[in-house]
């Protein structure tokens, strides 16, 4: 398995530039999630990894390597796309095997890849049937196992659950958790536009947004150290509200004082230069609780309430048409509380802190 580096790499269309200042390093056995908006370049990316798409600035090094003039095929690279793209009128073992076969293996080499390939992911059952009589998710899985037998320094994955319904979509992001924890010296890339997927799979998530990379890092550094307004409302759903106030109070615990009148203690350091500072105070949905206390966050009206047994989302009514609405999450049911006015709090842990769309964290 291989590391990767890559090292302001950029991408143009003519006079587009859709990627630039991409600088990544991707280490051996690592799963790397690429997420972000639609349009974002994740899938370009993954592309120019793969050599689909022509590098136009920068390098790409694999293994040391420079590969930004080495065709697909000597990458030691294998893909699995959105789409299966299996051979309709060849078994599951003749689709597995024909890269092999075309590399002009022996037979007792193919037959020794497929069945460990079978065996990784439960397949053998189903050799020697036809694709057309196989579930969405065994033909994906089919897919990937046509890559593990190739034995690639890297596995790229291409939004591979994205045309399975719910129920398939959980079961093979299983299978694929399950998969990397079989293979763990396998480096592999995965774009999605899943959250689940990204939080659940990655060892590290790369965000991208406005043609380069936004933040990296693990999962739960993302979701509870967002770098921007723009990266903690995208980790995280619902996304995160942000609500604008002012720094009243300073030292080691910063004190908020919101525009709709609520206050906010958060353990963000701050000095005595960023008194009177304006900011927008992020909390998310799931870290509010209901507050019968005179000090409050935020107070609303609920406008709507969605009872999902486990837990009660909130919407409030904004105060005017242009404003987002406030979200809260609650456990447990609270259907009585549509029309009601509502106070909340969140732990002073809980809360994020912004300036001009920069998390004061770091500044």
């Amino acid at each position: 398995m291989a590391d990767l580096k890559l090292a302001d790499v950029e991408k143009a269309y003519g006079e587009v530039k859709v990627l630039s200042d991409i600088d990544l390093d991707i280490r051996k056995g690592e799963l790397i999630v690429f997420v972000g908006p639609s349009g974002c370049g994740k899938s370009t990316l993954l592309r120019m990894i793969a050599g689909l798409e022509k590098i136009t600035g920068g390098t790409l090094e694999i293994d040391g390597l420079v590969v930004n003039d080495i065709p697909p095929a000597q990458r030691g690279i294998a893909m699995v796309f959105q789409t299966y793209a299996l051979y309709p009128h060849m078994t599951v073992r003749d689709n597995m095997a024909f890269a092999l076969k075309i590399a002009g293996k022996s037979k007792a080499e193919i037959d020794e890849a497929v069945g460990r390939a079978a065996d990784i992911l439960q397949l053998g059952p189903y050799l020697d049937r036809l694709p057309k009589a196989l579930s969405g998710g065994q033909r994906q899985r089919v897919a990937i196992g046509r890559s593990i037998v190739r034995d690639p320094k890297v596995y790229l994955f291409d939004e591979p659950l994205s045309n399975l319904d719910a129920a398939l979509r959980v079961a093979t992001r299983i299978e694929i958790a399950k998969l990397k924890e079989s293979m763990p010296d396998s480096t592999m890339i995965y774009v999605t536009h899943d959250q689940v997927e990204a939080m659940t799979l990655a060892s590290r998530i790369v965000v991208l947004a406005g043609g380069g990379i936004a933040q990296v890092g693990s999962p739960l550094e993302l979701y509870e150290r967002p770098n921007s307004e723009f990266v903690a409302q995208f980790i995280g759903s619902p996304a995160m509200n942000l609500l604008a106030g002012e720094i009243v109070e300073t030292g080691e615990q910063t004190v908020v004082k919101l525009d709709g009148g609520g206050t906010a203690r958060a353990t963000i350091p701050t000095t005595d230069a960023d008194k009177g500072l304006k900011v927008n105070l992020g909390v998310r949905p799931e870290d509010l609780v209901a507050s019968d206390d005179a000090d409050f966050l935020y107070q609303g009206e609920v406008d709507l309430v969605e009872a999902l047994g486990e837990l009660t989302v909130l919407y409030f009514k904004p105060d005017n048409a242009e404003a987002a609405p406030v979200l809260a999450k609650l456990a447990g049911t609270h259907a009585e509380l549509r029309g009601k006015a509502v106070k909340l709090k969140a732990d002073p842990s809980k809360i994020h802190l912004f300036s001009n769309g920069v998390s004061l964290l770091y500044r």
